[in-house]
């Protein structure tokens, strides 16, 4: 039987942290939606697996329960509340589990790992953000046994139609629902001290505190009421402590020989003490300021304490708050949702000014050329140009993407519903947002009757048109952008004139930045196309892991981003085999090895070097970043990257040198899954895909030498303002925003004002760098006023870890490899171990040849470097939430590139340097 697949005409449903989140989000109910949420966002949450909502449904069927609920539950029930909730109770107890069914509960008990267990209620809309049922259900403690385990499954069960929770359903306007709850079964944690975290007063409302109350031994004695808890009000900014109050806690209560708990005494010394002292307060508060921040709202918070564990037990939204008395948003100001999934690949940390509005001003000049090419024309172009300049937001200096933007720029194409959720997937994005608020973003005002039909079946055309050439498409704009890319990239413009260099920067950004446009249809076709291909995999091979998708739509052969990799490896097998250039780069210096390589002689070998830079010099890290330079600038570069791949024992043959092949294995699955008529539907779908998926990494190539060639002018123009003394340094350019620069050539802004705003902006960016920046969080109205930016979680210092064990994430490429971690913010010193990385970019790929497995933090299974790990054949896994919180350089891990699991095996020796020699890695694939 799976655990994650299937229906009720195969297996019921038991779904676990590895299960598809579409999956979670139908058969889990909300409190088991939400632990997945939790886990797959790095929490360390106790082993849980949960009893889908169609296992009652069976249950209800197969015993003739579902007749009795619809007559006991018809109109005027209220009446007779309590009786009927009893009937309904005695008719749960009675009714006969089959095999199939108990076998489920089992299947669902062994997965979260035996022993003593905690059952409880999952009720579809439980744990909402409207309405909590917040002790509505039950819950049992410390059950053990099968025998027991279905006993109380039952009795969850029967909680659905209990007086009180008919009596809520009731108050709050509610339908009637015969479809009961899902069932949790979770670990139990022995816990020293266990509570509940309010990250906003539940009280007051305010936003800005934190309220934590605290008794020993578990959280049954707190919310029964039973025991009188400490109680600690935290700033929510900072985390220090505002006022304590200490209950009496007389009693504890923990897990018994039998389910429930026993009760006992707490001594009288331990009753005048706190039960938190200042650093676990700490790490309650990063931990809350964590949890808030995914889900961009105040969350109520059970959690627990187990030596020096901290285990997130659940999560809910807090419903109940108060108006807050602070201030607050004003009703009807603007909801924006902000995110950096995906983005932050392309832009990490904190920006320049400069990078940022050049970004900015080139989405927005991409995507008007984009709404242009599908036919949007007058007033609704005019609607369009609304919010293109603003799909980038720019926030204490980090890019974030205006999301809502995001989701009517994809409703420019035809078939929105799945393209959405596939731009979720592509950029990695960690939570859908509900269908009826998708259903509100439109890119322009829909028109009404016969002319809104007429304008959708327009645009339907012509985007079907360009996805039925976008091949030819391609070629031709690849044609076309080298013929001018190679103009502008042949220029010294050192030497140029300051306003001739402006006035080739505003011509580059004409043929070779607003012409892209038309080849966003791409991104369209993939969204198309991987959508197409997912909905296949999903209802002809419903079994298939979850890195077969990405498999099956690998591009294979085709993708233009390896080149470098391959080329670098080529340059690694000319000095391996030259003895004494292989002597010279391993005693040398990288900044030094040019030179010591010129003095020996070894002039052919400087020529494959120079030919390497003059082909892939704009390839570096943080190269989309004005400010960061590129191996064009900076050639020590190339000696960085040359020294991980010299110890590779591989041939660096261009066709990967035995890699696995991730495409084949895929062909293998297909082979003994699909039958041949689906299996040439399929075929047909996924040459489409992996096609879309070859130009987008040629494409990305293009933005990233357009990137290069503007790199170059404003930086140029950067000295022209220097020697002009409008600036004080060449390099203050990057302080100043694009319209700055343009307004000091065009006539618009004085040369005096732009030094005066370079001491700002580096005051700014100076504060902005110390602040923990939340990946994803909401704002009403301006977003740095009425707290927004505080409620969202943004705060100085790092954040703390929780001591998780297995982190969960994406899976990209199969495969399973233990070894150390190599924790790092550039692509270097991986030398064989596993490369962990908050975030990637494109000028990662050279050091992949490196690296035993990937795991990204952030990023998704589109994000470059996890495309071309695929081609090499490296276990990878991304969005794996906290990966470089959690785990430092030297910890030995198991990464499952499959499973989409990171293993913590052992940690480094507290003596260790953080890049710690490490033993050899194993692989196995």
């Amino acid at each position: 039987m799976s655990p994650t697949t299937g229906s009720e005409h195969r297996s019921p449903h038991v779904l676990t942290q590895s299960s598809d989140e579409s999956l979670v989000t139908e058969w889990a109910g909300g409190k088991g939606k939400n632990l997945h949420t939790l886990t797959a966002s790095g929490f360390q949450v106790p082993r849980w697996s949960v009893i889908g909502l169609d296992v009652f449904a069976e249950f209800s069927r197969g015993s003739g329960l579902d007749g009795h609920l619809k007559r006991l539950l018809a109109d005027d029930w209220e009446p007779k509340a309590g009786r009927i909730a009893a009937e309904i109770a005695g008719l749960i107890e009675a009714a006969p589990l089959d095999d199939r069914l108990t076998d489920a509960i089992g299947l669902a008990y062994g997965l979260a790992g035996g022993g003593a267990v905690a059952i409880r209620s999952s009720g579809a809309q439980e744990d909402g953000a409207r309405h909590s049922f917040a002790g509505q259900f039950d819950s049992f403690l410390n059950v053990r046994g099968l025998d027991e385990v279905v006993a109380h499954v039952r009795r969850c069960w029967a909680s659905a139609f209990s007086e009180r929770s008919l009596r809520y359903r009731a108050r709050h306007g509610l339908a009637i629902d015969t479809g009961g709850v899902a069932v949790i079964v979770q670990r139990m944690v022995a816990a020293e001290v266990s509570g509940v975290l309010f990250t906003a007063d539940p009280a007051s409302g305010r936003t800005d505190r934190h309220v934590v109350s605290a008794v020993h031994g578990l959280g049954e004695g707190l919310v029964s009421g039973a025991v009188d808890a400490d109680t600690v009000v935290l700033d929510a900014a900072t985390g220090e402590p505002l006022t304590r109050v200490l209950g009496d806690k007389q009693e504890r209560y923990d897990a018994g020989s039998g389910p429930g708990c026993q009760v006992s005494p707490v001594a009288h010394e331990d009753r005048a003490r706190p039960v938190l002292t200042d650093a676990r307060l700490a790490r309650l508060h990063a931990a809350g300021a964590r949890v808030t921040a995914r889900y961009g709202a105040p969350q109520d918070i059970e959690w627990a304490i187990d030596e020096d564990a901290l285990w997130i037990l659940q999560s809910r939204p807090v419903t109940t708050l108060a108006p807050a008395t602070g201030p607050a948003p004003e009703p009807g100001q603007d909801l924006r949702l902000w995110d950096n999934s995906n983005i932050i690949e392309s832009f990490s940390g904190v920006v320049s000014p400069l990078t940022f509005s050049f970004a900015a001003d080139t989405y927005a000049k991409v995507y008007d050329s984009y709404a242009r090419a599908l036919g949007v024309r007058g007033e609704r172009l005019r609607e369009v140009r609304e919010w293109t300049p603003y799909l980038l937001g720019y926030v204490h200096g980090r890019v974030y993407y205006n999301l809502f933007h995001w989701y009517r720029m994809v409703r420019l194409a035809p078939l929105y519903p799945l393209n959405r959720r596939v731009l979720e997937k592509s950029l990695g994005v960690a939570e859908s947002i509900p269908d009826e608020l998708a259903d509100t973003l439109h890119p322009f005002t829909p028109r009404p009757g016969l002319r809104g039909h007429a304008s959708r079946l327009t645009r339907t055309v012509i985007f079907a048109g360009r996805f039925l050439t976008i091949r030819k498409s391609v070629d031709t704009f690849h044609r076309d952008f080298y013929r001018s890319y190679t103009v502008f990239n042949n220029v010294d413009y050192d030497a140029l004139p300051g306003d001739e260099t402006y006035r080739r920067f505003r011509r580059l950004q004409r043929e070779l930045i607003e012409k892209w446009g038309p080849m966003q249809t791409l991104d369209a076709t993939i969204l198309l196309s991987v959508g197409l291909l997912a909905l296949l995999t999903r209802r002809w091979l419903p079994a298939s892991p979850e890195w077969f998708i990405w498999a099956a739509a690998a591009p294979g052969d085709t993708v233009e981003s390896a080149e470098p990799v391959w080329a670098l490896r080529e340059l690694a097998a000319q000095a391996r085999a030259d003895a004494d250039i292989l002597a010279l780069l391993e005693r040398t210096p990288d900044s030094e090895a040019r030179q010591a390589l010129a003095d020996a002689g070894h002039t052919g070998f400087l020529r494959a070097v120079d030919a390497y830079i003059a082909d892939y010099g704009y390839r570096s890290p943080d190269e989309l970043k004005l400010e960061v330079p590129d191996l064009s600038e900076n050639p020590a570069g190339v000696f960085t990257l040359l020294r991980e791949v010299l110890p590779d024992s591989g041939d660096g043959d261009a066709d990967g040198g035995g890699t696995p092949d991730r495409g084949g294995e895929a062909d293998t699955y297909l082979d003994e899954h699909l039958s041949r008529p689906r299996r040439l539907v399929y075929e047909r779908v996924r040459g489409k895909a992996r096609a879309a998926l070859a130009d987008r990494e040629r494409l990305r190539f293009c933005r990233t030498r357009a990137f290069g060639a503007a790199k170059r002018m404003l930086r140029a123009l950067g000295r022209d303002l220097a020697r002009a003394g409008a600036i004080d340094a060449w390099d203050d350019v990057f302080l100043l925003r694009l319209e700055e620069i343009r307004g000091a050539y065009e006539g618009t802004i004085a040369h005096t004002e732009l030094r005066d705003l370079v001491v700002l902006r580096r005051r700014q960016q100076a504060a902005d760098a110390e602040l923990h920046a939340p990946s994803r969080f909401t704002t009403h109205g301006a977003p740095y006023w009425s707290g927004n930016l505080e409620r969202a979680g943004w705060s100085s210092g790092p954040a703390a870890p929780s001591g998780a064990r297995e982190l969960t994430g994406v899976p990209c490429c199969p495969g399973v490899v233990e070894g150390p971690a190599v924790v790092t913010d550039t692509p270097r010193d991986i030398g064989g171990g596993i490369l962990l990385a908050y975030r990637t970019d494109p000028g990662w790929v050279t050091a992949l040849s490196s690296a035993a497995a990937i795991v990204i933090e952030r990023g998704s299974p589109l994000t470059h470097v996890a495309v071309v790990a695929r081609e090499l054949g490296i276990p990878t896994v991304v969005q794996v939430k906290g990966a470089t919180t959690e785990i430092r350089s030297g910890t030995r891990l198991r990464v499952d590139g499959a499973a989409g699991t990171v293993t913590v095996l052992a940690d480094p020796p507290h003596d260790s340097p953080a890049a710690a020699d490490s033993p050899r890695t194993e692989t196995h694939r």
